[in-house]
Order: C-alpha cells, then structure tokens, then sequence
C-alpha cells in the first residue's frame, strides 16, 4: 500500500518490555516486502539491526525511543514511535506475604503486604473476602535499595466479621509464563474477648500457714 507503508501498530506494541541483556523486535513492518527501512534512535542518528519484514528490527537496544524510516517513490514515511524500557527481573519470582497480625475485631484496620523480590515489572492481583464490593485500599512501593523489592499493601478500613477469610496476591512475570502465588488466613471477631481457664476447682481448702497456688490461663 503505497499511501501506507507501514503496517499500523497497536498502542501494547509501542511500549516494549525487555529484560536486561535480552535481545528484542521492533516491530516496525512494511507493506512492501522490498521496501528499504531505516531505523533512528531518539536523537534521529541510524541504528545497525537485524531487518525482518516480517517481524521488524531484531537486536540488543538500550532504553529509548526508536522510529523507523523508509522512502515511497521519493517520499519519506515514518512508523509509528516505539518505546523500549530495560527491565530487571530474575527467572524465579520470589514473593512473600505479610500480615502484622491475623486476628482483628470489627472497626480495625485490616493490613497485608505482598512483597516481590528481584523483579522489576509484575502484574500483581489480590484476592480477598471484600473484593467484590471493592472495598481495600492498594498502594505500590517501588524499592531499589539495597536491593529491587515491589510492596504492595492492601488496607481494608473499618474491618467486619465479612472481612474474614483467605487474603491472597498472586504475582504474574512480566515476560515469561512465571506466576507465584501467597496467601493468609485473616479472622474479625465481632468484638474483643478475653478466654480465662483457671486451673483450680471452684471450691478450695487450705491448711492454716500452708502457700497455695491459684493458677489461670488468659488467651
């Protein structure tokens, strides 16, 4: 298509995920299998790649943005921009869950965190009893020292006997098919309590001068 050199791309493949060291596909194609395409980088300057027509440039890229150029019967045409990000991020995914504690009563702040090592980029969901009506707060920190680590915390405010039940987050790889998954068991009691359990008979006797020891479990 002479009014259209380039195959038109969709907006998920402008935006290109690569893990450090990895080589990757700037899918930047042609209508015309012959077609003469150049690749420049952000500061318009040409890019030595690997051409496929029907992939696109294939190389090892730093982070930046790309363009392709190709010429129609003398008239320059440019593909759509392309952005590559480098990503860290380790085969395994290393995930741990948290809880500051697991038993509430109704009106606390319900909180756990998810915790994933070594990886940049990971598509993170969370389960939980209180979904459905949309109820949790999901905040993300991004921690780079000492070492990568993403924490997401999920709060529920003003927790209900309906908050009980299993809270899990599931952490999908970004590039490859890797999920692991984590989870707590959270209870809401409807009110505090105090269990006593005295380890004594309801009626005692004692000698005269004689040291007895009344003694009583609190949970």
């Amino acid at each position: 298509d002479p009014d259209m050199p380039f195959v038109p791309s969709i907006p998920e493949d402008q935006f290109i995920l690569v893990e450090e060291g990895d080589p990757t596909v700037i899918p930047c194609r042609t209508t015309d299998p012959d077609a003469q395409v150049t690749l420049v980088n952000s500061l318009d300057k040409p890019v030595h790649a690997l051409y496929d027509t029907k992939q696109g440039f294939i190389g090892n890229f730093p982070a930046g943005s790309y363009m392709c150029k190709t010429m129609v019967k003398g008239v320059e045409f440019k593909s759509d921009e392309f952005l590559i990000y480098i990503i860290r991020a380790t085969s395994q995914l290393p995930v741990e869950i948290e809880a500051l504690k697991t038993v509430y009563k109704t009106g606390e702040t319900i909180v756990v965190t998810c915790v994933v090592f070594d990886n940049e980029v990971v598509n993170l969901q969370w389960n939980y009893p209180g979904k459905v009506k949309e109820k949790g707060l999901i905040k993300l920190d991004d921690i780079k020292v000492p070492s990568q680590k993403l924490v997401y915390t999920l709060t529920i405010p003003e927790a209900s006997v309906k908050d009980t039940g299993d809270y899990e987050c599931t952490a999908r790889h970004a590039t490859k098919e890797v999920k692991e998954n984590k989870k707590v068991v959270i209870t809401v009691h409807d009110k505090g309590f105090v269990h006593l359990e005295p380890q004594f008979s309801p009626l005692e006797a004692v000698n005269l001068h004689e040291v007895k020891n009344f003694v009583v479990d609190v949970q």
